[in-house]
């Protein structure tokens, strides 16, 4: 089974559904999608390297088998998932506190 594909698929749905849940909306905002791109190249710089030097080694029987480069897919997916949450959050609390 693709253990990390079914969880980082799952990690970009929960993310949706958080934004909605919290009405932050932030997939609606044009400066998320430049924050993305600049994230996505500090993504292929580090990651990139960790993967591409075997540092960070992935079993092919947990993942799709889809590439960047020598990035797995769902890196992507998690990648998303992390910086999209942290933002939503962040975004939350804020309001919150005001």
């Amino acid at each position: 089974m693709k253990e990390y594909t079914l969880i980082a698929a799952s990690s970009v749905i929960l993310t949706v559904l958080i934004d909605r849940l919290t009405r932050v909306n932030i997939f609606k905002q044009k400066l998320f999608y430049l924050f993305l791109v600049i994230i996505l190249g500090f993504k292929f710089l580090v990651n990139g390297y960790l993967t591409g030097s075997g540092i960070v080694i992935y079993n092919s029987q947990f993942f799709l088998g889809i590439r960047a480069g020598s990035i797995p897919l769902e890196d992507f997916l998690f990648g998303f998932s992390m910086v999209s949450l942290g933002i939503i959050f962040w975004e939350f609390f804020k309001r919150q506190i005001k």
